[in-house]
């Protein structure tokens, strides 16, 4: 059972990083309807509004709170990430707060901290909020996605890529359940979970990353190409080894690997777009939401590998 410090941390460094993913969920979906679906685009809009109000408080809260680790580690946000939304704003016409990037580029952690019952009751009532909004977006993005599949609208974003955000959401909901039940993130159970949902995310990414490409940049289509056959091998071994009770350790190893080289194909990938040397049609934002993803799950691995 988590103790008070425990959950009052981890619930803010969930948020951090989940409560931008959802916001920017909100933004892509938004941006992918056609004129005729309006309505669902107003009601992204809202999620991504909401979810970056949820992130406010966050921030608010987090200052001096949360672990050193988690601010350092590129997850909360990147040295592009700035630059990212006012490109995708200038591109868009949308207008994006990038005064919440500032403040969290502000953000100092503490690895321990000494926490008093008012801090805990306003995280308590924040996750509360939390899950009531992310149970809103899981039910939009599940009604979408059956619209799409049934052929009743289209976006333009790839069904998979629909059902990929919301298994993410749905996992965020997950972890916020379990923190407000002070259940143990760093229990065994959980940390297998984690390393099969991300290869399956890195995985997922990969194969985006080589659709949106443009054709001409074969030599990136060919990484693509290798970093989703490596991370759908991964996927399957830490599959293999939570189903049999295996040791996780090699597979965490190789893990921590492909990792570490996806987040530099991103990085390098990132820099391409919003220095306009790259051809493809990813909004320079979820260049940035990808790489940010893949910063949080080498922080996940390197908790694992530490036990």
């Amino acid at each position: 059972m988590l103790s008070s410090e425990a959950f009052v941390q981890h619930s803010l460094e969930l948020h951090l990083f989940f409560a931008r993913i959802m916001k920017e969920h909100g933004l892509f979906m938004m941006l992918s309807f056609t004129p005729k679906d309006q309505q669902f685009a107003q009601q992204a809009d809202y999620f991504r509004q909401e979810f970056g109000r949820i992130l406010t408080d966050t921030v608010t809260l987090a200052n001096g709170v949360v672990r050193p680790a988690v601010i350092q580690s590129g997850e909360v946000i990147t040295p592009y990430t700035l630059n990212a939304e006012q490109a995708t704003g200038y591109f868009t016409g949308v207008q994006i707060a990038t005064d919440l990037t500032q403040a969290e580029a502000g953000l100092t952690g503490r690895e321990t901290v000494q926490v008093n019952p008012e801090l805990e009751q306003r995280v308590d009532v924040l996750n509360r909020q939390a899950i009531q909004l992310i149970n809103g977006i899981i039910q939009f993005k599940t009604a979408v996605l059956s619209n799409v599949r049934s052929c009743r609208m289209i976006t333009q974003n790839y069904p998979s890529m629909i059902d990929h955000i919301l298994h993410e959401a749905k996992v965020y909901l997950v972890l916020v359940q379990r923190a407000q039940s002070r259940e143990d993130f760093r229990a065994v159970q959980a940390a297998l979970e984690q390393e099969v949902f991300w290869n399956h995310i890195m995985s997922d990414h990969a194969k985006f990353i080589r659709g949106m490409l443009d054709p001409v940049e074969k030599d990136l289509i060919a990484l693509a190409e290798r970093f989703a056959r490596e991370f759908d091998r991964l996927t399957q071994e830490a599959e293999r080894a939570m189903k049999q009770q295996m040791s996780m350790e090699q597979v965490t190893q190789e893990s921590i690997k492909a990792t570490a080289e996806i987040r530099d194909f991103k990085a390098q990938g990132t820099q391409g777009i919003l220095d306009c040397k790259i051809q493809s049609i990813i909004l320079p934002l979820l260049s940035d939401h990808v790489l940010r993803e893949a910063n949080h799950y080498l922080r996940v691995l390197r908790m694992a590998e530490r036990g």
